[in-house]
């Protein structure tokens, strides 16, 4: 089956309707006239009729066709016929000798069965319909002609958008995202270009974790490797006290303990993404945020923090990828948790907006560098250990989900860190 041009498709159906349009008006015209010019006909007919009638009813003689011939025009013939039965028809149109005619039949005297027969010559109107209907045709070609350049004309106009949005994705690549230009486009297409623009925007935000994630990866599995390498070159250059060998075992113990955490993590990401093509479900985020909140109180308590949640609203449904949404509050919740001194305070909040909803976890940890991406991937904060990929994972899901994560150190006098995700309401959803 051959691919489809919608330019030329369009372009054909709109040159098929406009001049299906145009026959049916041409049609509709022509049959307009037709019976405009030959109910006149008829009119006068009937009108003629009558006023033989009304004169032969005023004369005492006998009515003769030599007589009523002066009271019709030259087109006309009239004569007195007598018919044994009521005719079929009134009116009749008949060609004789390449003669058009149109025939009426209107009673004279029907006590005796006399009908007048008046028989009207219509070539002249018969030639001007065909005239007509000859300039019909004629402008109906040329008005074809120009159907076709204003459809093609048209079809460029609409599709122009298309071609151009096709165009500008057609040379994208990972090295070259350009975003769309809103104004230029008409406003139905305002909102296809922000989605594209949206898209490119978190494809180039992935390729640029990609990048980093790569180089950091190749990194952080390099340093614990040359270091288990040089301490065992340097340990193999002459005979040492056992205690020194289990020294070095211990040291390779540690640093493939670290790797083997890396390596969760990073395989951690490819369950993340395998989580983006989670089918979204209807959630409601306060009871889902209250439930997690109980399931971490009791992970808070082994460090002696108290741990507390607060909302404004009873419910805010929306539609959201759950394991997604999961894995930012976890994230949340427990960096919260590892920066908390103990006997601290930890606050999960819900604040509603018009359209969106505020989730944040505020803590009275250590605080955070504002001047650094904590984001990034291998981002370590205050000597903790860990891979430094819990950030950057909690980015990717928001940005999935089409939230957005900020982290900030808190403004009220209290030491301590701010975890804030903003979510949207789904149209289809209600608070």
């Amino acid at each position: 089956m051959g691919r489809k041009s919608i330019y030329k498709e369009f372009s054909q159906k709109l040159i098929f309707a406009t001049s299906f349009f145009v026959i049916v008006l041409s049609l509709i015209f022509y049959g307009f006239t037709k019976a405009t010019i030959y109910e006149d006909i008829s009119d006068e007919l009937i009108k003629d009729a009558k006023l033989i009638v009304t004169l032969a009813k005023s004369q005492t003689n006998e009515v003769h066709n030599s007589n009523l011939r002066v009271l019709v025009n030259n087109d006309t013939t009239i004569e007195v016929i007598v018919l044994e039965k009521t005719p079929q028809f009134t009116f009749r149109q008949y060609s004789q000798n390449k003669n058009h005619f149109i025939e009426l039949i209107y009673p004279l005297d029907l006590t005796t069965n006399q009908y007048l027969k008046l028989n009207r010559n219509i070539n002249s109107s018969h030639t001007m319909l065909n005239k007509i209907f000859g300039n019909l045709i004629f402008l109906g070609f040329g008005g074809l002609i120009l159907i076709i350049i204003y459809a093609f004309a048209v079809s460029k106009t609409l599709l122009f958008p298309i071609i151009k949005i096709t165009k500008k994705l057609s040379n994208m690549n990972a090295n070259s995202l350009e975003k769309i230009d809103t104004d230029s486009l008409p406003i139905e297409f305002e909102a296809l270009a922000s989605s594209i623009n949206t898209l490119t925007t978190r494809i180039e935000s992935y390729v640029k974790y990609q990048k980093e994630l790569f180089i950091g990866t190749a990194h952080e599995l390099k340093t614990p490797l040359a270091v288990m390498k040089l301490k065992s070159q340097v340990t193999l250059t002459k005979k040492r006290e056992p205690e020194k060998y289990i020294d070095v075992l211990n040291l390779h113990v540690k640093e493939i303990d670290g790797m083997n955490q890396m390596i969760s993590s990073i395989l951690d990401m490819g369950r993340q993404e395998g989580a983006q093509f989670e089918k979204p479900i209807e959630l409601d985020i306060i009871k889902y945020v209250s439930k997690k909140a109980d399931d971490f109180k009791l992970l808070a308590r082994e460090k002696d923090i108290q741990l507390f949640f607060e909302t404004q609203i009873e419910s805010f449904t929306t539609i959201i990828q759950e394991t997604l949404l999961t894995q930012i509050i976890q994230n949340f919740v427990q960096n919260a948790i590892k920066f908390t001194p103990e006997g601290k305070n930890i606050l999960i909040q819900t604040i509603p907006n018009n359209q969106s909803i505020t989730l944040k976890v505020i803590d009275e940890g250590i605080g955070c560098d504002e001047d650094v991406d904590l984001f990034a991937p291998f981002k370590r904060v205050g000597g903790q250990k860990g891979a430094g990929l819990g950030l950057f994972l909690a980015k990717s899901a928001a940005d999935t989900i089409g939230g957005t994560i900020s982290l900030k150190n808190r403004e009220d006098g209290v030491q301590g860190t701010v975890a804030t995700l903003e979510l949207q309401l789904n149209p289809t959803c209600k608070i």
